[in-house]
């Protein structure tokens, strides 16, 4: 499928898509920001938003420019020519816990690449004219940032086009909603590089199929992929049954796995440059070398007793030399002595 969206502002309520090939390798761009970030879009009517409003699975609320700045509450798309936001009009648990899954996931790879990812949620994603104020604004399932130190966002109300570096990917869940008609349209002219449509299982009346869709941007258009071009070798099919598996699957984890060793692989990092994983993998050693160590207790209590000497409870731990000393040397002290003063003799020597 190739879904098309005129670059750079140009905004269309309905699309036809066709088939294509599979998506082409990303053109190289001349300046890495200027690709991340985009030039300022045309500030145009937004023609979709006859759209928006006869969809009956949004709600309009009246949001004056200020109140657009200050609102706390989630809505899909605001726009100033008609100061009104459209939000989902069955907002549920079901329509937040895939977004919520897709920052755990991150997490999970991050700690194995050794490098943060940074989700930010619900985010606006905002247009402003040339004066400052808000021209559109939308708010995305989730926003993804796999090299958040490009971006520095704090204190900010909104990612805005042209001033920010865009996410990696950004999320869209479609359990009552279909974004392919509406904001698919704005996320292309903006210029966002990958966007992921997750059509939950429980979904109660799914206006499209079951399952994940990975769009990427190629030119003034997004062309459908089997997979991600940020998370390399992630497949839809692998996307969306993460997203919905109540527990992280064996198979799920393997891939988690993957996909963190690859990104670190080529960010030069490791899963001990995470402080969670270095602590946890620490203390695994540790657990390793003290079973070690009781084995090799247990082995030498076993020959002192079979040999008929008697041996006190904390021997041989209470031996200065025993957690250094090499099997070969333990074995000979134990094959050896007359006692547990002489096994700790034969060891000091």
């Amino acid at each position: 499928m190739r879904q098309r969206a005129r670059h750079r502002g140009d905004f269309e309520p309905h699309i036809e898509p066709r088939l294509a090939g599979p998506a082409r390798a990303p053109r190289k761009p001349a300046s890495p920001h200027a690709e991340r970030r985009g030039g300022p879009p045309q500030s145009r009517p937004a023609t979709l938003l006859p759209a928006l409003a006869a969809d009956g699975a949004y709600q309009p609320l009246h949001l004056s420019p200020a109140q657009a700045e200050d609102h706390d509450g989630r809505y899909e798309f605001w726009d100033r020519a008609t100061e009104t936001a459209y939000m989902v009009r069955e907002p549920s648990p079901g329509h937040e816990l895939p977004s919520q899954k897709l920052a755990a996931l991150a997490e999970r790879i991050a700690a194995v690449r050794g490098k943060p990812i940074r989700c930010y949620g619900a985010m606006g994603l905002a247009l402003r004219g040339k004066d400052g104020g808000l021209v559109r604004i939308m708010q995305a399932d989730q926003a993804l940032y796999l090299h958040p130190e490009r971006v520095d966002l704090a204190g900010q109300k909104a990612m805005v086009v042209g001033e920010h570096d865009f996410p990696d990917v950004v999320l869209e869940v479609d359990r009552t909603t279909d974004v392919r008609h509406h904001k698919l349209t704005i996320y292309g002219a903006w210029g966002f590089p990958e966007v992921w449509v997750d059509v939950p299982d429980e979904a109660p009346r799914p206006r499209a199929p079951r399952g994940a869709t990975i769009y990427v941007l190629q030119g003034d258009a997004y062309e459908t992929a089997e997979e991600s071009r940020a998370f390399p070798g992630w497949t839809t099919a692998e996307i969306h049954a993460a997203l919905n598996e109540e527990w992280l699957s064996a198979r799920t984890v393997a891939t988690l796995e993957r996909l963190g060793a690859l990104l670190g692989k080529r960010a030069g990092t490791r899963p001990e440059d995470d402080p969670l994983l270095r602590s946890q993998r620490r203390q695994a050693r540790r657990e390793v070398e003290m079973e070690e160590l009781g084995r090799r207790a247990r082995l030498v209590r076993h020959l002192l007793i079979v040999r008929g000497l008697t041996v006190s409870e904390r021997f041989p731990m209470n031996v200065p030399s025993f957690a250094a000393a090499a099997m070969e040397d333990l074995a000979d002290a134990a094959a050896r002595c007359q006692g547990e003063a002489d096994f700790a003799a034969r060891l000091a020597r």
